[in-house]
């Protein structure tokens, strides 16, 4: 009985003591998400004249600029040719380039793209074989458009880029045409096409996103902070990119990075340059880039974790700490989602421990006696996470729901778990990527299979 109350009188302690930090830190976290969503609430919606958006006057330019495209395409002979077509067929641009990256060993990639019959696209072969990284295909794109320009004797006047996936809004160019002037990079909002074959792991992306840039890069635009770009619906200035790369010996993007279009945005910004997020409507939709994500949770997990290796991990030893309080304060947001995905894990795993707790206390008299672990401190700071847990899954909700419609809204709240179950796999997994980075781990092409909308 002496060693049954001694393990006992050891489980409360520690239990209690396992709450009481990881409580304290997931509180902590949570106030540095509530203070993001004061400052949209302030400032932001009661401010909608400090958001950027183009004037009718700006879209109804006599002589648009040229436009280069940005598609790098390694083994995407599922998708290319539907997404060029799309986009060839849909914009209402009169003058652009697109310019597709591809490989010597991906026969099929470069068939699908000859499929597609228009002048206005350039078939990019890169010199060495595929998978190199995505940053290395688009320093490819550049060294090939610079090489156009010299030939034609014209000069782009923005740099958009894309994934292969993706549904090109039809007024995207037009846009950016309006806003580059001014602005160093311009980035159009992404939303996830919604996915009835996956409700719950495609799904949560719908809600992530929403939230994000709906709210996220709004509030770090109007604190005067970078915003990232994020790598599709995205346009450079073309003269901020040719500084760029004559600083990198002619190659804009760094090859060996896992989110160059995430440290795009801060180079820019080092340089001077302005970065803003450009929400504005047409024919009643918002102008934004579409596309299916990941449906499956392993591929989910595996496209998170390189979102978390280059820019919480990586990205810290290559971007630092630049800026003023803004930027330094957003670099941290970034740099906390491995932290945060892990506690957020063990926060399950202490609810599992509190329901067994409550199971031992019903069935030995020796636990009942014992003190209460949920008192004092830890009891204020379950009492505040809760509050904070409800007020998080109602504006996740909300967003949705302006972006998606009530039903996906709904959805919102039981999807929170499975992304806070990928999140956390993703960061392990960002964690052993990253450590086996640091032993000279060889970088890759870590791409997911994608899907294009079937035409109606």
């Amino acid at each position: 009985m002496a060693m049954t109350a001694i393990l006992l009188a050891i489980w409360q302690v520690g239990l209690h003591e396992v709450l009481l930090v990881t409580a304290a830190a997931i509180a902590l976290l949570g106030a540095d998400d509530l203070a993001v969503d004061l400052i949209f609430v302030f400032r932001i919606v009661t401010s909608p004249g400090r958001r950027r958006t183009p004037t009718p006057d700006m879209m109804r330019r006599t002589r648009p600029l040229p436009i280069a495209i940005f598609v790098p395409a390694w083994d995407e002979s599922p998708v290319i040719a539907q997404m060029l077509a799309q986009l060839t067929a849909t914009q209402r641009y009169p003058d652009y380039r697109v310019f597709v990256g591809l490989y010597p060993n991906d026969p099929a990639g470069r068939l699908a793209v000859g499929q597609v019959a228009d002048p206005r696209i350039t078939p990019v072969i890169n010199p060495a074989t595929g998978p190199t990284t995505k940053a290395d295909c688009l320093n490819a794109l550049w060294q090939a458009m610079c090489a156009h320009e010299t030939h034609h004797g014209l000069t782009y006047n923005a740099v958009v880029l894309h994934d292969a996936e993706d549904v090109v809004h039809p007024q995207e160019l037009t846009v950016f045409d309006a806003m580059i002037p001014g602005n160093a990079m311009v980035q159009l909002p992404v939303l996830p096409l919604p996915d009835p074959t996956s409700l719950f792991v495609a799904g949560h992306y719908m809600d992530e996103f929403a939230e994000s840039h709906a709210k996220e890069l709004v509030v770090r635009q109007a604190l005067g902070a970078t915003v990232p770009s994020a790598g599709v619906g995205c346009a450079i200035d073309r003269a901020m990119l040719g500084r760029i790369a004559a600083a990198a010996g002619g190659r804009p993007f760094h090859a060996d990075s896992l989110t160059e279009d995430y440290e795009l945005g801060h180079r820019v910004r080092v340089l001077g340059g302005r970065t803003v997020l450009v929400r504005t409507r047409h024919d009643g939709g918002l102008v934004a880039t579409a596309e299916y994500f990941p449906g499956e949770l392993g591929a989910a997990v595996r496209q998170k974790a390189r979102w978390l290796t280059g820019i919480a991990l990586a990205g810290w030893d290559r971007i630092g700490w630049h800026g003023g309080a803004a930027d330094r304060w957003m670099l941290l947001r970034d740099r906390k989602a491995p932290l945060a995905a892990l506690l957020t894990l063990i926060a399950y795993f202490l609810l599992l421990a509190m329901i067994l707790d409550g199971a031992m206390r019903l069935a030995l008299p020796a636990a009942a006696r014992m003190p209460a672990v949920t008192t004092g401190w830890v009891l204020t700071l379950l009492w505040v996470n809760w509050a904070m847990l409800c007020w998080r899954l109602m504006l996740r909700a909300l967003f949705t729901t302006y972006a998606y419609g009530p039903v996906e809204g709904l959805l919102a709240v039981p999807r929170a778990m499975v992304g806070n179950i990928i999140n956390a796999g993703a960061a392990w997994l960002a964690l052993r990527r990253y450590w086996g980075m640091l032993r000279g781990g060889r970088l890759t092409w870590d791409k997911t299979r994608h899907r294009f909308p079937e035409p109606i």
